[in-house]
């Protein structure tokens, strides 16, 4: 019988522990300090790698499954593969969440000839990894363009398991519509359909968000009638990335149409359908209908909110509007709806933009400016009305200097500051 050998181990305690490292005596708790005292070298650890053979085989099974699971985390996989291949020739044959840790940090670090290797030796071992496995291995296929493994593994998993094969579809699906491979992710929906599976909401979404990221504003829509067509409901993620679609090409009638048929009585969602119809007035500045629509939206019951608010405030800053933007100020207050940024930013701009910097203060006084300036408003937003230059301005200010906790009154005063530079810089020119 083989001794085992012994590893020291740095301890803040004056006597030093020692810890045996036997290849299959290593228990769970040992692989745990071989974690936390990572002060070994490989090579040494193969070199002095002897075993109690009089040991039990399960317990061997148990601790080399997770010595490799802990060498793999531990970014070593030479020296886990060196252990696969002496684990194999002592008759010991690793189990799939073994194999499975192995293989998927070979794929993600790029090491894809080896990873194929082991799920090859997976799939003709009658057995299949756990769905999270798969989808960290197709994940990884997907990050480099490599899609027609992605394909081979759905058609391997087809002949080996049904019960997790509408999974794996929704993976691959998913695989190849985030890197824009509609066609593939086209012909693998009817490849599932065929095989008597049901496109459900998750799937049926996925397509609108992919189609609207990738493809045409037509390929969008035609997407969306086959959703309706089939008596599924677009989702809020599916809402969003239509709209942000057509803000980006700057159809907002084809905005406004579209949440109409969504249907704007639709509470799941928020305030989101009615903020978008709002958004598509004030972006080409139809201020009747925006106001015509956000009193058909309050007689409806939905509650506005802060980008409600601010959707109106920009149309009526850029418009002038001083009377309408302070009577949207006071429905603010009476909501309970505390102002932000992009509020703020409405009133300088629209004070500053006419010369009217004297009476700043009389707009700002009902409002607490000594209050940490944050941003709260939705993104898509800025997509339709931009930003404004105090907001710009402070933005820059609030990102070079994050330490700082500023207030909306403080970064007034800098702006202020520096609006009256640069008037005297050009007049002095």
């Amino acid at each position: 019988m083989h001794r085992c050998h012994s590893l020291s181990l740095s301890s803040s305690s004056s006597s030093a522990s020692c810890l045996p490292v036997c290849f299959f005596s290593l228990r769970v708790r040992d692989a745990h300090l071989l974690r936390l005292h990572w002060n070994f070298k490989p090579k040494s650890m193969l070199m002095h790698c002897n075993y109690e053979r009089s040991l039990d085989r399960h317990d061997n099974y148990r601790d080399c499954a997770s010595l490799l699971r802990a060498l793999s985390r531990k970014n070593l996989p030479y020296v886990a593969s060196k252990l696969l291949f002496k684990m194999k020739s002592e008759g010991l044959q690793p189990d799939n969440s073994t194999l499975s840790a192995l293989m998927v940090w070979y794929a993600n670090n790029g090491l894809f000839p080896q990873a194929q290797a082991i799920w090859e030796e997976i799939i003709n071992s009658s057995s299949v990894p756990s769905i999270e496995i798969i989808s960290e291995l197709i994940d990884a296929y997907g990050r480099i363009g490599c899609f027609n493994e992605v394909t081979r593994i759905l058609h391997q998993v087809s002949l080996t398991d049904s019960s997790i094969l509408l999974e794996i579809y929704a993976l691959a699906i998913s695989c190849f519509g985030k890197r824009g491979q509609l066609g593939m992710m086209e012909n693998t929906l009817k490849e599932m359909v065929s095989k008597g599976f049901p496109v459900n909401s998750d799937v049926g979404n996925a397509f609108i968000i992919y189609y609207s990221s990738f493809g045409s504003l037509t390929e969008m829509e035609v997407a969306y009638g086959r959703l309706k067509r089939s008596r599924i409901l677009i989702e809020k993620e599916g809402i969003r990335a239509m709209s942000f679609a057509y803000i980006k090409a700057r159809k907002f009638y084809n905005l406004g149409q579209f949440v109409r048929d969504v249907g704007l009585g639709r509470r799941n969602v928020g305030n989101l359908l009615w903020n978008l119809l709002l958004l598509s007035y004030a972006a080409n500045f139809k201020m009747k209908s925006l106001q015509r629509e956000f009193l058909a939206m309050v007689e409806s019951g939905f509650q506005p909110n802060l980008t409600t608010f601010n959707i109106r405030a920009l149309a009526f800053s850029r418009m002038s509007l001083f009377w309408d933007l302070h009577v949207s100020l006071e429905h603010m207050k009476h909501e309970a709806v505390f102002p932000d940024l992009v509020t703020y930013g409405c009133i300088v701009d629209a004070y500053l933009d006419r010369r009217l910097g004297r009476n700043l203060d009389f707009a700002l006084s009902k409002m607490d400016t000594n209050d940490q300036a944050v941003t709260s408003t939705d993104p898509f937003v800025f997509e339709a009305l931009g930003k404004g230059d105090f907001h710009l301005s402070s933005e820059a200010l609030l990102e070079f200097n994050r330490q700082k906790k500023w207030t909306y009154k403080e970064l007034i005063a800098t702006y202020l500051k520096k609006k009256y530079r640069s008037n005297q810089i050009f007049w002095n020119y």
